[in-house]
């Protein structure tokens, strides 16, 4: 009942896409996902450039199922990630800004599926034009940097726009069974899942930093703020993005620099590799200085919870679907979970049809 372009595309069994979170979507997570029957994208931005090759083959070694890598185009190594993705045959990438014509040419012609998130119908329409084979669409529900449209209107207009070339994936409010029977009517193909999948037993994240999410029962209280970078990011309120909200900035041009520095120890990239690519940001999306640097290095700053276990000392990028998320189940239950009750729905959805027209 769950076979859809999206599962067909990807030669995963059931619509359930894991999204490449950083420092969460380690090959634990994404082997786990693929091995319940799911398709799940390995963190590429936030692994080092030495370590890129050695998470792929980790994801293989756990799973023979098929997976994606998640990289973006500011990156010093994006060239690189293309270059292992194309030589282990891995399926898809996935990419928030576009990598690129020519990055998009080579992996289209090793057959490696394109699928960028999207925020807004203008811009997968243009994904499309560039080559997408699919596009993810986020509502304004969803983690991370997000736009402000709910997913409820802007899936649809989406679908509307380009449903009948591509796949699409929802993205944004989504965790069980009803969300994903719901995006199938609105005429996606599948769902996509960050926090959801976080928040499971499979998930790298320290039990401390776990804990302050389940703690967190409203949904009101995960906001989007562009305190940390000057780009519209979700994250759950705590006394860091208080702090943030009010900085001036001198102040947030030192947490930029030195969370650049820290970025730069992590990854190996050069300085100058570093101030081209917020040069490259602040001129694509017309970002201050200190914005660009931070927007370039944010995950340093989310790095102290995500990965130290100090939710305290760090960010929470988080969809306000945790506000309703009160368990850690593994991503096999998971899966198993929404699969049983997506098909419950649609087998109750067919038979109250069937009662009506007869």
């Amino acid at each position: 009942m769950l076979e859809t372009r999206l599962t067909r595309l990807l030669g995963c069994r059931y619509p359930i896409v894991q999204t490449a979170m950083g420092w969460v979507a380690d090959p634990r997570l994404v082997a786990a996902t693929g091995n319940a029957g799911g398709f799940g994208f390995l963190a590429g931005a936030t692994i080092p450039p030495e370590e890129i090759e050695r998470d792929i083959l980790k994801v293989k070694e756990l799973s023979s199922a098929p997976f994606g890598v998640n990289f973006h185009m500011y990156q010093p190594n994006a060239a690189d990630i293309v270059d292992l993705v194309i030589r282990h045959g891995v399926r898809a990438v996935s990419y928030s800004r576009s990598p690129g014509p020519e990055f998009i040419r080579k992996l289209k012609d090793a057959d490696v599926v394109c699928m960028p998130t999207v925020g807004l119908p203008k811009h997968a329409i243009k994904a499309v034009e560039l080559g997408a084979d699919v596009v993810t669409v986020q509502g304004g529900e969803g983690g991370g940097h997000t736009g402000a449209i709910p997913t409820t209107v802007l899936l649809p207009q989406v679908v509307d726009a380009v449903g009948n070339k591509v796949p699409v994936a929802a993205a944004g409010g989504f965790k069980d069974g009803r969300g994903l029977v719901a995006a199938l009517a609105w005429g996606a193909d599948g769902i996509a899942m960050g926090t959801r999948f976080l928040l499971t037993s499979d998930s790298p994240v320290p039990q401390a930093t776990l804990q302050a999410y389940l703690d967190c029962e409203d949904p009101g209280a995960i906001i989007r703020s562009t305190a940390m970078d000057g780009l519209p990011q979700r994250m759950i309120t705590n006394e860091v993005l208080g702090r943030l909200e009010k900085a001036g900035p001198v102040s947030k041009l030192w947490l930029a620099l030195r969370s650049g520095l820290a970025f730069r120890r992590h990854t190996g990239a050069t300085f100058f590799g570093l101030l081209k690519s917020a040069l490259a940001m602040q001129r694509d999306d017309g970002l201050t200085a200190a914005q660009a640097i931070m927007a370039a290095n944010a995950p340093m700053i989310i790095q102290r919870a995500m990965v130290e276990g100090m939710p305290s000392e760090g960010v929470l990028p988080s969809g306000q679907v945790a506000g309703v998320i009160d368990s850690l189940p593994s991503c096999e239950e998971l899966i198993t979970q929404i699969v049983a009750e997506a098909e419950l729905k649609l087998a109750a959805l067919a038979a109250q049809s069937t009662e009506e027209s007869s």
